[in-house]
């Protein structure tokens, strides 16, 4: 969590303008300039997470070896987990800039035997997508690269995902307090981070979840306690005390598999 770009001091312009009866849309991811020249891209990073429960006539061993083996020749970028909180439980976590690639990709895993058997937990998927705050020093990798290395990196196998909704009271605050709210909680973040406990995945969801969220965090480090003790903390926070109305359900996992994609 220690090098997402700070939160700036006033926030972004919208995307677009009213007046007069008109309104332009802007769709753009933005960067900060390097160089001189604006960072720009019509491109973003879709995270979908899905959890699987396996029947007890089957063998869960088995199965992961045949889900691994399925998501390999797929090439769709992913992560399996191991459901910390289900002896029996099993979770995908996909990426793609082409969410098309869940349901062409994705979804044909889960079709064929013996996966098919697998039992849906519909409660726990979470899908969300990668934006930019227009301060971001290298907007590919912010977008694109680190969260699939986050979620793959060896040496952090463990993951909590969920997701959470902000009050409209939030969006009806100056720039000004937005900005010290949100600095607030960048900087417990960024001393997680800076220790190498803690590192995150930051989507949004609107439109996406089912439960009308407005973002998707995941929380992926080498210890599970970090990973708690920094939601602990952050409870703390004028955002969340006073500004989240909503979090999770949460899913805890362990990874034990990653794509090469």
């Amino acid at each position: 969590m220690n090098d997402h770009p700070k939160p700036p001091d006033a926030p972004r312009p919208l995307a677009g303008t009213e007046g007069h009866g008109t309104f332009t849309v802007d769709v753009i991811e933005r960067g900060a300039p390097r160089e001189g020249h604006p960072q720009e891209m019509n491109r973003r990073l879709f995270v979908q997470l899905l959890v699987w429960r396996c029947p007890p006539e089957l063998n869960l061993a088995e199965l992961t070896l045949a889900l691994t083996a399925a998501l390999g020749a797929s090439g769709l970028g992913s992560v399996v987990y191991e459901d910390v909180n289900n002896p029996r439980g099993l979770a995908v976590l996909g990426f793609s800039e082409t969410p098309a690639d869940f349901v062409q990709k994705l979804r044909p895993v889960f079709s064929q035997a013996p996966l098919d058997a697998l039992v849906f937990v519909p409660e726990l998927t979470m899908l969300g997508r990668t934006y930019s705050s227009g301060y971001e020093d290298k907007l590919e990798f912010w977008l694109l690269d680190r969260p699939r290395q986050t979620a793959k990196n060896p040496d952090w196998p463990w993951a909590i995902w969920y997701p959470l909704r902000r009050s409209g009271e939030f969006a009806r605050l100056t720039g000004k307090d937005q900005a010290g709210i949100l600095r607030e909680h960048a900087a417990i973040g960024r001393a997680y981070g800076e220790a190498d406990l803690v590192h995150d995945v930051r989507l949004v969801c609107h439109g996406l979840d089912r439960n009308d969220n407005d973002f998707v965090i995941g929380l992926i480090g080498k210890e599970l306690h970090p990973l708690s003790h920094v939601v602990q903390t952050m409870r703390k926070t004028r955002q969340t005390s006073e500004y989240i109305t909503q979090m999770g359900p949460f899913f805890v996992g362990h990874r034990v598999w990653s794509s090469d994609a």
